[in-house]
């Protein structure tokens, strides 16, 4: 792209060359993620009786994807996306099938724990590739920023759409209806992802032809300090979406409605969705990192209030404001790694991002379950209020750990500037 552009807006980024030709088939193989923990929720529930069993079983599930998300990105980033994405879809596609089979069959927990794992293991990490493929095209262009607000958009229009799919399909349908479209999703969305290779990131990751960061392209994202915080924040974001899942849930049977969870859930994703397209189409005067810092004080302050509503309505508006804060605090997180991480180890600090977001979210759903099992009456949303409290502690005393850092001649690259930034 080329580095005129002043303004970031969604029309410029989606006339970028090539881009819908990765958008579209990305779209469909990331839906079923927005599926996956719910649909075990409900099916393991239905199957036992139990949140807490179905949240375990869930918990399993999202633990794996968190500690395979980055082995995931790292291969992509070594030997391409390609190369990745097809065993991974097809892995995940059987394994899932395995696990529905195992709970309709009232298998003991060991073997739904056995089959959770490479369930968990195989899904495919189709959002971080779609950034990578971003950060690619556009390199020091200020539409990152918007990209990385698109993102979060199309992360959430999947949250909006996957929970209603799945509670629609799960209570109206059977209650594997959910598990089984969510595999079919996944593999063919996935095989289509994999096919458009043509804006795949090169192998190796350099950022410039002469090849610059090469020396660089197999250092382990995990070592620079600050995606090290950024995944603290995510795992209190994950704590967000695992607390409110099996606590909307547990809410909803309670009142003897649950198909309204679907909907309370969609009114939390549509305020992320909605604030995502806020911040894309902002151009920011305000450095990214005190972004973050107040965005996620928001967010620990409005996830606060949750234990304490007992009305739908109540339940709904706080939910729309806790979704609100959410977006602007994915969307300057994955902001920052462009400044903080060489372009050859992206893809692996984005798997990190989501993965810490899945093992949240994973930690929130077993501690919810319960929670809601033993004390009910909404106790499984303090679940979001100690995770973001515990982070926002963190991030506020490590924040100086979120500066960008030169990456041999290049300065922090300035995402969410409007020029690059000197660092001290």
């Amino acid at each position: 792209m080329a580095s005129t552009v002043t303004r970031p807006g969604y029309g410029q980024l989606l006339r970028t060359r090539g881009a819908w030709t990765f958008l579209l088939p990305g779209f469909a193989a990331r839906q079923p993620f927005a599926m996956l923990t719910l649909s075990i929720v409900l099916l393991v529930q239905h199957t036992t009786g139990s949140y807490g069993v179905a949240g375990a079983a869930a918990a399993v599930t999202g633990v794996s994807m968190a500690v395979f998300a980055p082995y995931s990105g790292r291969l992509a980033d070594r030997y391409g996306q390609r190369a990745v994405l097809l065993p991974g879809v097809l892995v995940h596609a059987a394994s899932g099938l395995t696990l529905t089979v195992l709970a309709l069959a009232d298998a003991p927990l060991w073997a739904l724990f056995l089959a959770a794992v490479p369930t968990g293991a195989s899904v495919p990490q189709v959002g971080p590739m779609v950034r990578a493929r971003w950060a690619a095209r556009l390199k020091d262009s200020p539409l990152l920023s918007t990209a990385a607000a698109f993102e979060s958009v199309t992360d959430e229009l999947t949250f909006v759409l996957g929970p209603l799919l799945a509670t629609a399909l799960c209570t109206a349908v059977d209650p594997a209806a959910g598990l089984v479209t969510e595999a079919a999703l996944t593999l063919v969305g996935g095989l289509l992802f994999a096919a458009r290779k043509s804006t795949q990131p090169v192998v190796g990751g350099a950022d410039g032809a002469d090849g610059e960061h090469a020396r660089v392209e197999h250092v382990s994202a995990l070592r620079v300090p600050g995606v090290r915080v950024l995944i603290v924040a995510f795992l209190g974001i994950g704590s967000v979406f695992g607390g409110m899942q099996v606590s909307l849930a547990a809410f909803t049977e309670s009142i003897g409605e649950p198909g309204l969870n679907g909907v309370l859930y969609g009114v939390f994703a549509a305020g992320n969705m909605i604030s995502g397209l806020a911040c894309g189409a902002v151009a920011w005067k305000v450095a990214p990192q005190r972004r973050l810092l107040v965005g996620y004080a928001a967010l620990a302050l409005t996830a606060s209030g949750l234990w304490a509503a007992h009305s739908v309505l109540v339940l709904a508006g706080l939910g729309l404001l806790v979704g609100m804060c959410i977006a602007p605090a994915i969307v300057t997180g994955y902001t920052l790694v462009e400044g903080l991480v060489p372009a050859g180890a992206r893809t692996e600090a984005f798997t990190w991002l989501t993965g810490a977001v899945a093992l949240g979210q994973a930690a929130a759903v077993t501690v919810a379950g319960q929670l809601e099992d033993r004390f009910r009456d909404g106790a499984g949303f303090l679940v979001p209020m100690g995770g973001t409290v515990l982070a926002l502690m963190v991030l506020v005393a490590l924040r100086s750990r979120l500066a960008p850092r030169p990456h041999g001649r290049t300065v922090a690259r300035g995402v969410g500037h409007r020029a690059p930034a000197t660092v001290d």
